[in-house]
């Protein structure tokens, strides 16, 4: 686990890094990472899903499991469940910070995306817990530093929370992989990073103000795929 704690202290520290700075970045900077982020997220997403959609066993289960998992999020509220939380959190209730609260859970949900949903964060864990070799998780923690920090000094303290939602994450690769080295295969890798891929695609459309996904609603997309592999080991 020393790969993955190490990725959740670098997002700590950049998280602080970036708060420090916030103050002296000017609204046109802030503007402007705006635009960075969401090309960043825009072209990862779409790199993830080009890469993996053609090791698919099943072409048509990502878009079933984007379907499935938008209903189920919509029907849960999870969109909006997440923001009313962010709200009653914020300390100051002005009409100026109701428009930072909701740049705020934005960003946290894009954030946490960004670190949980990727090759690195999702094969590091299980490489680390089947191989020992923790260079994966050492490279995307490099990577995260430098991502915390811009998202602390575009979005404030409130990224941290960002950290222990990457640890779980982590952490339940970790142990599954511990537990039974065949519970997470090449395929159903893919599979999760082909709608992995896309959620970050999403998140990048809203940061660039192009179209908001209300991404946090399509995030039971996700638990498509292991259901699906999980039947089709109990039929076969």
């Amino acid at each position: 686990m020393i790969g993955t704690i190490v990725n959740t202290c670098t997002i700590v520290a950049g998280t602080l890094i970036g708060v420090m700075l916030h103050k002296g970045i000017k609204e046109k900077y802030k503007n402007v990472l705006y635009d960075a982020l969401g090309l960043a997220c825009f072209a990862i997403g779409l790199n993830a899903v080009v890469t993996n959609l053609p090791k698919s066993q099943y072409p048509v289960l990502f878009i079933a499991a984007m379907a499935i998992g938008s209903v189920v999020g919509v029907a849960l509220d999870i969109d909006g469940r997440f923001h009313r939380l962010v709200e009653r959190r914020s300390k100051q209730g002005s009409d100026d910070n109701g428009a930072q609260r909701s740049r705020l859970a934005d960003g946290l949900a894009t954030a946490t995306l960004v670190y949980c949903i990727g090759p690195l964060s999702m094969l590091g864990p299980v490489i680390s817990a089947l191989e020992g070799d923790n260079t994966f998780l050492f490279t995307n923690a490099t990577l995260d530093l430098v991502t915390a920090t811009i998202f602390g000094s575009t979005y404030g303290i409130g990224m941290l929370l960002a950290a222990p939602a990457l640890f779980l994450w982590q952490g339940m690769f970790y142990c599954i992989a511990m537990i039974s080295s065949s519970a997470v295969s090449e395929a159903l890798m893919a599979e999760l990073l082909i709608v992995g891929g896309l959620l970050i695609t999403g998140s990048g459309l809203s940061l660039l103000r192009i179209k908001d996904c209300h991404v946090l609603n399509m995030l039971p997309a996700l638990l498509v795929p292991p259901l699906w592999y999980l039947l089709v080991a109990l039929v076969g």
